[in-house]
């Protein structure tokens, strides 16, 4: 009683088929001037990671500069059906984060769309 598989679709064959979905990406780069330790580092980390996973539905981690205690770089990625949705959901993230952030300094964000 295993799982079965899905059967895969030739999409080439299929003449009215459109993707209804797509992945945002966006990057975001922050300074935490006042961290003495990476502890401190991590600490703002996992509150800046929990605050926007639960007040928006995306994904959410720490991507790079890992060992760099001033330096914090988030991946955030979204799914949705529309370009613009998933852009305006990606650029509400980056103003709350820049919003709320009083410990940590946004000093870059980009957006991919897919």
């Amino acid at each position: 009683m295993g799982l079965r598989a899905r059967a895969a679709i030739d999409v080439s064959r299929c003449a009215s088929y459109t993707s209804a979905m797509v992945v945002g990406v966006m990057t975001v780069t922050l300074s935490v001037s006042y961290a003495s330790s990476l502890k401190d580092k991590r600490r703002v980390v996992r509150r800046l990671v929990a605050r926007t996973r639960s007040k928006f539905n995306v994904a959410v981690a720490e991507v790079d500069a890992h060992d760099d205690r001033h330096t914090i770089v988030l991946g955030v990625a979204c799914l949705s059906t529309e370009r613009g949705h998933a852009h305006a959901m990606l650029e509400n993230v980056a103003r709350a984060i820049e919003r709320e952030r009083v410990d940590a300094e946004m000093l870059d964000y980009s957006v991919e769309l897919w």
